[in-house]
């Protein structure tokens, strides 16, 4: 197999970016007083964690979707959490159960909930969160994107049993690929839906069998060598979720939550996040994307962090 040929500058910013930005969150958690780093371009920009789990919307789902303190039927579970996704913004799924109440599987109908969301977007209201982009076509034949989303999970959970045959998986992969087949998912998609679903006691499938790499990913995968040799981009990602060690070879002192190593989806998406860190400290790696979007503006409601129980770590 031909070797790896590491850019070593990026490489280990790679490693640096997952500490430091580790360490944001932490003194974030323990209430320290900004700035949390000294790192110029992490106190002026948006970046995700280090660990998905932490981030924002993840956290949401988690304390909202799947652990709200009431018990769901297993097919809720996975139709709550799909529906969640799909437009991945608080403010939709807020305005979905003030109108409805409690979201469940036999309470879908797709007039009303269409009926709902138009009458957020004629007030001038956005129901998708731009972190990612969801794809827009028109696949049922609908002019709204959010009533193809609709169709889609009405084809999903009333004609095509989803929730039962994600329920006969036996790993990731096979869950993947019956999401990935439907209009309007594709692989990054189906890969966030499908580690989503793993959050919840639905299933357990093992997280470090599988991953997919996203677009941002590639960029990154890009910038930290100058050759991949005969490694595929998800080898890649499995070779740094192997070598973790080389925190402590850079020195750093790295901190997880619990006792729970990077797992193969944050290692992913810490590609992403260097990509977007050297477009500002390394210009001259150019990709098709030469700008940070988003500057970090604090968020004033604090979050309770909690995490999936069957990982053993929230105490």
């Amino acid at each position: 197999m031909n070797k790896l040929i590491k850019r070593d500058k990026i490489y280990d910013l790679y490693w640096y970016f997952a500490f430091e930005r580790q360490n944001i969150f932490f003194k974030k958690k323990q209430k320290k007083p900004a700035p949390w780093t000294n790192d110029k371009i992490l106190q002026e920009y948006k970046f995700c964690n280090t660990y998905r789990v932490n981030d924002r919307i993840s956290q949401y789902l988690l304390r909202n979707i799947i652990y709200n303190g009431k018990k769901y039927k297993d097919e809720d579970i996975i139709f709550r959490i799909i529906l969640f996704k799909l437009f991945n913004k608080e403010f939709t799924w807020e305005l979905l159960e003030k109108e409805i109440g409690d979201i469940t599987l036999i309470k879908f109908d797709f007039n009303i909930f269409s009926k709902i969301l138009e009458n957020a977007i004629i007030n001038g209201k956005a129901i998708y969160n731009d972190a990612y982009i969801s794809c827009a076509n028109k696949a049922f034949g609908y002019e709204r994107k959010h009533e193809n989303h609709l169709a889609l999970l009405r084809k999903m959970f009333f004609e095509d049993k989803i929730d039962k045959r994600l329920l006969a998986c036996k790993n990731m992969k096979e869950a993947f690929d019956i999401l990935k087949s439907y209009p309007l998912i594709g692989n990054f998609l189906a890969y966030q839906l499908v580690t989503d679903i793993n959050y919840s006691d639905v299933v357990n499938f093992k997280e470090n069998e599988f991953t997919v790499v996203g677009p941002g990913s590639k960029r990154g995968i890009a910038k930290c060598f100058i050759s991949t040799g005969d490694y595929s981009n998800e080898e890649i990602i499995k070779y740094m979720y192997d070598h973790q060690e080389e925190l402590k070879r850079l020195g750093y002192d790295f901190k997880m939550i619990g006792n729970r190593k990077l797992q193969l989806i944050d290692c992913q998406g810490l590609f992403c996040e260097i990509d977007k860190y050297c477009r500002e400290a390394f210009p001259e790696l150019k990709s098709n994307r030469k700008k940070i979007k988003k500057r970090y503006i604090a968020k004033k409601e604090p979050i309770d962090y909690f995490y999936p129980p069957k990982w053993r770590i929230n105490d």
